[in-house]
């Protein structure tokens, strides 16, 4: 009975002793972060919920405004015949096919076993006198074997009649700028005067030029005339379905919006007809970023050119159906507009052929805004500082910011694409886990740090046009370990995780939906979960 005794009055001795160790031990992870979560966190918090309210404040403001100006663009009519001149190509008898300009055709190639017949036909099969046409194929391949395929297709159209030129280089220096350039070289494009560019999974109508060139003939003001992209394998997969949804908006909205009004958008690269002598006057192609199209496009601008965006006219091509392709083009797409505006940005202000109104544009608008502020601030804000207000109660995000203004910009987003609106909430989740790798690529850009060059061609599968064969093609399993988990992806979603659990148990924000949704986004992008996966067998 005494030992029973000693033991009931040893128990809650050394109950009461445990319960100090886990108070202290409490304190010592609680005390430093409460040292430096008043002085410190809340301010830098506070200052960061500000600077993402502005940004959201000039993106808002930003897509209000084309708003505007596409509801009127639509509502008027302005459509190009309208605001530039345009008259058919007409047969001279006296003249015969002389009267028709000599267009140069390009399309620069890298390997592109599946889609170099699709490209080369297409081109082969444009409507134009065939005296006044030259098809370059550039190819850059460095698969033995796909080079000499793509040799064999020349031959084969050259055999009919087709004037094709096969170009190769001893070098890979430049990338697409440097083939482009290197076939501008040729001898025989001194007598051509537009040339004509489409990437190697592009394939134009045949009646492409008929529709073009005469603007570039009667409007000798005009550099560029661009086509809009119709994607092929739009309904492939989940990843092409979001890509449709964001590029819609930029050929909808934003190349309208600049054709309309400045007469100024970024040459998309491929599926456009330049002028020869603006080309050359902007000097040339450049290899110093990875839009090199874009980069030419600025500098016509700059020297007084005006470009034309046509709706209307659409060229078939393929949207990267696999994750890593996506992520590659998507960082070459975020750093190399953020590089150029570090390398342009004084040239742009101290240009004297331009207005200021065009400077402040192509500076703010088309560069600053959508190139910068768009990606930095939809992670920033979304996926980092909004959950970070969940643990730092002492920091609010007022509805206006946080509901308000993101669910305008989304919608504003999604006009491009009507038949999608019911995958609105995965594409708003999609293009936040995305906004990392974009914003990864902004600063990288800015800062010209290490893969600011980075150039990986967009692995193209040519799948939407030989169903039957890809249901051939042999695949990996869906899940591999060493290639498949992004740990950037997963390190996010756990974060937003933690945030949405302790905002059910202590928040008082009610973000723990959207926090979870979220989370489950960037994990199954993690995973790599996302797109095809074919196998390289």
């Amino acid at each position: 009975m005494a030992e029973r005794i000693s033991s009931e009055a040893l128990l809650p001795t050394e109950t009461a002793f445990e319960g100090t160790i886990n108070d202290m031990s409490f304190q010592v992870i609680s005390l430093p972060w409460d040292a430096i979560r008043a002085p410190l966190v809340v301010p830098l918090l506070r200052l960061s919920v500000f600077l993402c309210l502005i940004m959201s404040l000039m993106l808002f403001v930003e897509r209000v405004y084309m708003g505007i100006v596409i509801s009127f663009v639509k509502l008027f009519g302005r459509k190009p015949e309208k605001r530039f001149k345009w008259e058919p190509m007409k047969d001279d008898i006296e003249l015969g096919n002389s009267v028709y300009p000599m267009v140069l055709i390009q399309i620069p190639m890298y390997n592109e076993k599946e889609v170099y017949q699709l490209s080369i036909g297409a081109a082969c099969g444009l409507s134009w006198p065939s005296d006044r046409i030259i098809i370059q194929v550039l190819d850059d391949s460095t698969d033995p074997m796909i080079k000499d395929l793509v040799e064999m297709e020349c031959q084969r159209w050259a055999s009919k009649g087709i004037n094709i030129k096969y170009e190769i280089r001893d070098n890979r220096n430049g990338y697409k700028a440097g083939a482009l350039k290197e076939g501008l070289k040729r001898s025989y494009v001194k007598q051509c005067d537009f040339v004509a560019i489409f990437d190697a999974d592009f394939q134009p109508e045949p009646d492409f030029l008929w529709r073009t060139v005469p603007f570039l003939l009667h409007n000798p003001n005009i550099a560029l005339v661009q086509a809009r992209w119709k994607f092929v394998n739009a309904n492939e997969c989940f990843l092409t379905r979001m890509q449709e949804m964001s590029l819609d908006y930029h050929f909808t909205v934003e190349q309208e919006v600049g054709s309309s009004t400045y007469a100024f958008f970024g040459f998309n690269g491929t599926a456009g007809v330049w002028r020869i002598a603006a080309l050359n006057e902007a000097g040339g192609w450049k290899d110093r970023t990875t839009v090199e199209d874009m980069d030419l496009a600025v500098r016509a601008s700059l020297k007084g050119w005006k470009f034309l965006y046509l709706g209307d006219l659409k060229v078939k091509n393929e949207l990267p159906s696999s994750l890593k392709a996506y992520r590659y083009q998507q960082h070459r797409w975020s750093c190399g507009p953020a590089n150029l505006l570090r390398k342009m940005i004084m040239e742009i202000i101290t240009n004297k052929k331009v207005t200021a109104w065009k400077k402040v544009h192509v500076i703010y608008s088309f560069f600053f805004v959508r190139k910068v502020v768009a990606h930095i601030n939809t992670f920033v804000f979304y996926c980092i500082v909004l959950p970070a207000t969940v643990l730092v109660p002492e920091v609010e995000v007022p509805k206006w910011g946080s509901v308000y203004i993101p669910s305008i910009i989304t919608l504003l987003n999604a006009v491009g694409t009507p038949r999608s609106l019911h995958l609105l909430v995965y594409w708003i989740l999609f293009e936040n886990v995305m906004a990392m790798h974009r914003t990864k690529g902004t600063i990288i850009g800015l800062l010209e740090a290490s893969r600011v060059n980075e150039w990986i061609v967009t692995e193209k599968l040519g799948d939407a046009s030989k169903p039957k064969l890809a249901a051939k093609t042999p695949k990996k399993p869906r899940f591999w370990i060493g290639e498949r988990v992004l740990m950037w992806e997963l390190g996010v979603g756990a974060y937003l995780f933690i945030c949405g659990i302790y905002d059910i148990f202590f928040g008082k924000n009610q973000y723990f939906i959207f926090l979870f949704l979220q989370a489950i986004a960037f994990c199954i992008v993690g995973f790599g979960f996302v797109g095809t996966h074919v196998s390289s067998f």
